[in-house]
C-alpha cells in the first residue's frame, strides 16, 4: 500500500479490538473460497453467497472466522444448516455444530448482505461526474487492513492463504475486473455474469473487486498481459503507467529470480480520495487514485510523473514482497512496506538514472525517517500487534521510510550482488508462503557470509536514531586517524535516553579509500584510514545514522564542501540541520553549511535548502521571527529561481523541473510578491482557459493563489470547483478551498463539511487542508462535529484523524485538547494522538533551541 501524496502520519484504526493474542485457531483453515457478489450500487448495498472449502485438523464442535457489517441469512457444513454467533465487538463469526466436524476436508456455505460504504474501507462506491455532465459511480474494494470481512465471512489474517474464484454480477454495458481473467455471459436480465478464474493461495487482504462505466487498454510484457483500467475518455492518460509498468516488471523478474506469476497485471484508476492510502497492492488488480496513475500532460507537473512511476514500481514490488511472500502477521508489515519502498527507489534509480533517486532518497525520505523516529512517538520496526487499532497504526513512516533505510543500509553491508543473491533465495524459498523477519536475515546470511541479523537486531527490535561523533582527525604517515564515539540522537528527553547499535559505517577521506566497520563501541575509539584530508562519516549515506563533527573537522568539510560527493553533500546538510535542532549543535554550523552551497549546485541541493527553510518558516508561525525567516528566504531562493526561470526549456534535466515547482512554491509561502502577482494573473486566465498555467508550475501557482485568496477570489475558486467535470482537478480545487490565510476563509471551507456541495471522500481532503494553516480551527470544528467526521473516515485512519488535526497548533492549550480527546478512546486507539502530543512538544522544544541563532541569522538582535 503507498500512502496518499499528502497524507499526515497518523494512521490507526478505529475498529472494535481484535486481539492478537487470540488470533483465529488453526484448528479449521481455508482451502478455497467460491464467492459470488451481486450489487445494488444506487442503493448502496450488496448480496453475497459463498461456499469455502475447509481443511479440519482437528476435531471441533465450533469454526469461527471473521465477519464485519455482515448480515448472515444462512450458513450450511456439509450441506447442513448450522447455528451461528456475530460477534460484532470482534468481528468473529462462530459455527456450532451437533457433533463434532471429523478431520478432513468439509464445505461451509453462508448467505448475506452488505453494505457498500462511501469511504475506501470494505466494499466501497466512488461518485464522480462525466464531461457530459452526467453523474457516475464506480465500485471497488479496499481489504487492508483488515477489511475483507466486510466483503465476505473470511479467515481474514495473513497466514490463511487460500485461493479465490469469484463470481460478480454486473449491469448491462459496465466492466467488471478482479485479480484474474473473466468469462463473461449475459444472463436473461440483462445482467453481466463475470466469472473470474481461480487465483492462486494468497491472503485474503489481496482479494480485489472492481465493476463501472470503464475502460481496459492493454499491453503485452512477454507472456503477460499489462492493463489501465479508467473512467471512459481518459485511457490514453495511462500510457505512461502502462510504459513504465512494461519496463519494471522486465526489471523486477530479474532480480527477484521470480516470474510474475499471474496471466494479467491491471492497473484501475479510481476518480476519488482517500485520506489513508493512494494505491493498494491486490494481486494482478492494483487499484490508485488517479493522480497515483494517470498523466495529463496539459496539467501534471513533473514531480507528479515522477510520483506515478514510483507509485506504480511500489505497488509493483510488492506483487513479490507482500504478494507472493506475505508476512504471517502484522508483526512483520515492514517486510512488504519497508522493501516496497526501497524497491521503488532502487528501480526509479536503475531506470531513470537522472532523477538522482538515490540521493533523492538521502535529502528526503531519510528525512522523513530520522525524525519521527527522534522523538518519543518512536517504536521498533518491528513490533507486537493485539489490536485491529494497532494493525493501522503499523502504518506510519517508522514501517515505511525506515524499513526502506535499514534495507539500503544491509545493501550497502554486504553489497548489492550478495544481497540480490539472498533476496532470489528468499523468494525461492518462501514464494505462496508467510514468513517472518529473522527468515530474511538467514537468506541473506547463507549469500553473504555475514551475520546480518546481529547489526539488523538493533535496528528493528528497537526504535531511536544511533548518532556518530567525528570528535578529531589526526594525519600521520600517509594516512588519517579518524576518533569517533557513538551516543543517540533525539529530539525531546526520552528520545535521547541511551541506546547502543551495531552500526554498519563506512568513513573515508575524499576521494579517498574507505574503510568499512561495524561500529559497536560505547567508549571513544580510533579507526585508520587511507589519505590524509577532510573526513567522510557515513560514506555515501547508505548507513542509518547522524554524523556530528567536532568543530576542526567539519570546518575542513564545509571548506571542500564541493568536492564531496552528492548524496554526502545532502545528508551533511540533512544532519547539521537536524543536530541544530536537537540542541546538539550551534545553528551557526548549519548556516555555515548553508553558505557552503553555491549558487549552481545541484538542484537537488535548493529543494533541499527551500524544505528546511520552510521547516524554519513554520516554527514561528504567525510571529515577527516568521516574517523574518520568509523575508530570508526570499534574498536565498529568489535569485535561484531568476536564474532557471519561471518557463520549462526544452531538454532541461527533470530536477530543474522539480527545482521550479518547488522554489515557485516556496516563495510563494512566504509571501514573494512577484509569485503573488503571477498567480493571480495566472488564476484570472484559468476561468476561461483550463489550460492556461504551464503544468510544470501550476501546482504551486494555484496553492499561491489559494493561500492569499481575498474573499472575491475564494468565491471565484469556489464557483471554478463546482463547475468543474474533471474528478482530478476537482479534487484539487476542493484542497485550495481549504488552504487560505484568512481564518473567515478557512471558517467558510469548514461549513463545506457539513453542506452537500462535496462528495464524502472530498469533505475529509478539505478538513485536512484547513488544519494545515488553522490546526485549532479544524481540530475545534471536528470535536464539535466528531459523528460526522468519524462518518467520512475510513476506519483504518478513524482514530488518529481528529487528534493529527490539532498537530501542528502552537497553542499551548491544545495538547490538553487533545488528551482529553484521546482519553474518550480505548487505550489501543490513543497512537496517533500520542503522536500529535510527540509533535507539538517537540515543534515548541525545537523553536525554543534555535530562536536566538535564527534571530541572528535574519539580522535580528539579541
Amino acid at each position: 500500500m503507498k500512502f496518499a501524496a499528502a497524507a499526515a502520519l497518523m494512521f490507526s484504526v478505529s475498529s472494535p479490538a481484535l486481539a492478537a493474542g487470540a488470533q483465529l485457531g488453526r484448528d479449521v483453515t481455508p482451502i478455497a473460497y467460491d464467492i459470488t457478489i451481486n450489487p445494488n450500487a444506487q442503493a448502496m448495498t450488496f448480496t453475497g453467497s459463498e461456499t469455502i472449502t475447509v481443511n479440519v485438523r482437528k476435531a471441533t464442535r465450533t469454526i469461527t472466522l471473521n465477519a464485519a457489517d455482515l448480515a448472515i441469512s444462512r450458513a450450511t457444513v456439509d450441506g447442513k444448516a448450522a447455528p451461528f454467533k456475530l460477534d460484532g465487538a470482534n468481528q468473529r463469526l462462530t459455527l456450532t455444530l451437533p457433533a463434532a466436524a471429523k478431520i478432513g476436508v468439509h464445505t461451509i456455505t453462508f448467505a448475506w448482505t452488505g453494505k457498500i460504504n462511501e469511504s475506501a474501507a470494505g466494499f466501497f462506491a466512488i461518485d464522480y461526474t462525466n464531461k457530459d455532465g452526467s453523474k457516475a459511480r464506480m465500485l471497488a474494494t479496499q481489504f487492508e487492513a483488515p477489511d475483507a470481512r466486510r466483503f465476505a465471512p473470511m479467515w481474514d489474517e495473513p497466514s490463511f492463504k487460500a485461493k479465490f474464484t469469484l463470481r460478480a454480477v454486473a449491469p448491462r454495458g459496465q466492466l467488471a475486473f478482479s485479480n484474474m481473467p473473466a468469462v463473461v455471459t449475459r444472463r436473461p436480465d440483462g445482467t453481466q455474469l463475470y466469472s473470474f478464474r481461480q487465483t492462486p493461495v494468497m491472503s485474503s487482504y489481496l482479494l480485489f473487486l472492481g465493476m463501472g462505466d470503464m475502460e481496459r487498454k492493454t499491453v503485452m510484457a512477454g507472456k503477460t498481459e499489462i492493463g489501465v483500467i479508467t473512467r471512459k475518455g481518459v485511457s490514453d492518460q495511462g500510457d505512461y503507467a502502462l510504459a513504465s509498468a512494461k519496463r519494471l516488471l522486465t526489471y523486477y523478474n530479474d532480480y527477484f529470480g521470480q516470474p510474475y506469476p499471474l496471466p494479467k497485471l491491471d492497473m484501475i484508476a479510481g476518480p476519488g480520495t482517500s485520506q489513508f492510502f493512494g494505491a493498494m497492492e491486490n494481486w494482478g488488480a492494483i487499484f490508485y487514485f488517479e493522480p497515483e496513475l494517470l498523466f495529463d500532460k496539459t496539467r501534471a507537473t513533473e514531480s507528479d510523473k515522477q510520483r506515478i512511476f514510483v507509485v506504480v514500481a511500489h505497488e509493483m514490488a510488492h506483487q513479490w514482497f507482500g504478494d507472493l511472500v506475505t508476512m504471517s502477521w502484522w508483526d512483520d508489515l515492514w517486510l512488504n512496506e519497508g522493501f516496497a519502498s526501497w524497491m521503488e527507489n532502487k528501480s526509479s534509480a536503475d531506470l531513470n538514472p537522472d532523477w538522482f533517486a538515490r540521493e533523492s532518497a538521502v535529502a528526503f525520505d531519510r528525512e522523513g525517517a530520522l525524525a519521527i523516529d527522534a522523538t518519543a512517538a518512536t517504536h521498533p520496526i518491528i513490533r507486537h500487534v493485539e489490536t485491529v487499532d494497532q494493525i493501522g497504526e503499523a502504518f506510519d513512516s517508522i514501517t515505511y521510510q525506515k524499513g526502506q533505510a535499514v534495507i539500503g543500509m544491509i545493501e550497502s553491508t554486504i553489497g548489492p550482488d550478495k544481497f540480490r543473491v539472498g533476496i532470489r533465495r528468499y523468494m525461492a524459498k518462501y514464494k505462496y508462503g508467510n514468513t517472518q523477519t529473522d527468515q530474511l536475515w538467514a537468506e541473506l546470511e547463507a549469500a553473504s557470509g555475514m551475520p546480518v541479523s546481529g547489526f539488523a537486531h538493533d535496528f528493528t527490535l528497537q526504535g531511536g536514531v544511533p548518532m556518530i561523533t567525528v570528535t578529531d582527525t589526526v594525519c600521520k604517515n600517509g594516512s588519517t586517524l579518524v576518533m569517533l564515539d557513538q551516543g543517540r540522537f533525539g529530539l525531546d528527553p526520552e528520545s535521547k535516553t541511551q541506546r547502543q547499535w551495531a552500526v554498519p559505517l563506512r568513513i573515508a577521506t575524499i576521494g579517498g579509500q574507505p574503510a568499512t566497520l561495524i561500529d559497536k563501541n560505547v567508549k571513544p575509539y580510533g579507526v585508520s584510514v587511507a589519505g590524509c584530508g577532510p573526513v567522510v562519516a557515513n560514506l555515501g549515506k547508505g548507513g542509518y545514522m547522524r554524523v556530528r563533527y567536532a568543530a576542526s573537522p567539519h570546518a575542513a568539510l564545509v571548506a571542500n564542501y564541493g568536492k564531496m560527493a552528492l548524496a554526502d553533500r545532502l545528508g551533511t546538510m540533512g544532519d547539521d540541520y537536524a543536530l541544530a535542532r536537537s540542541g546538539d549543535q550551534d545553528f551557526a554550523v548549519y548556516a555555515a553549511t548553508l553558505d557552503a552551497v553555491q549558487a549552481d549546485a545541484n538542484p537537488l541541493e535548493w529543494s533541499q535548502i527551500s524544505a528546511q527553510l520552510g521547516s524554519i518558516s513554520g516554527l514561528y508561525a504567525n510571529t515577527p521571527l516568521q516574517d523574518r525567516v520568509n523575508a530570508q528566504t526570499v534574498r536565498r531562493l529568489g535569485p535561484v529561481l531568476a536564474r532557471i526561470g519561471y518557463d520549462a526549456q526544452p531538454g532541461e534535466s527533470p530536477l530543474v523541473t522539480n527545482l521550479r515547482e518547488d522554489l515557485v512554491g516556496r516563495l510563494g509561502r512566504a509571501g514573494d510578491p512577484e509569485v503573488l502577482k503571477r498567480a493571480r494573473g495566472y488564476f484570472a486566465k484559468l476561468k476561461t482557459d483550463s489550460s492556461a498555467i504551464p503544468p510544470a508550475i501550476r501546482a504551486p501557482i494555484l496553492a499561491t493563489f489559494a493561500a492569499n485568496a481575498t474573499p472575491a477570489e475564494w468565491d471565484d475558486l469556489l464557483a471554478l470547483t463546482k463547475a468543474e467535470t474533471n474528478p482530478v482537478v476537482k479534487n484539487e480545487y476542493v484542497r485550495l478551498l481549504g488552504s487560505a490565510n484568512d481564518p473567515a476563509l478557512a471558517m467558510r471551507a469548514l461549513e463545506l463539511v457539513k453542506g452537500d456541495a462535496l462528495t464524502a471522500q472530498q469533505k475529509p481532503t478539505i478538513l485536512r487542508a484547513v488544519a494545515g494553516r488553522h490546526p485549532d480551527m479544524a481540530f475545534d470544528f471536528a470535536v464539535a462535529n466528531v459523528d460526522l467526521v468519524n462518518s467520512l473516515i475510513e476506519a483504518s485512519s478513524r482514530a488518529a484523524f481528529i487528534p493529527s488535526l490539532g498537530a501542528g497548533s502552537n497553542d499551548p492549550a491544545m495538547p490538553g485538547k487533545i488528551q482529553a480527546f484521546a482519553e474518550k478512546q480505548p487505550e489501543t486507539a490513543r497512537g496517533g494522538a500520542k503522536r500529535a502530543l510527540a509533535q507539538i512538544a517537540v515543534r515548541k522544544a525545537v523553536a525554543d533551541r534555535l530562536r536566538d541563532g535564527v534571530t541572528r541569522w535574519t539580522g535580528g538582535a539579541r
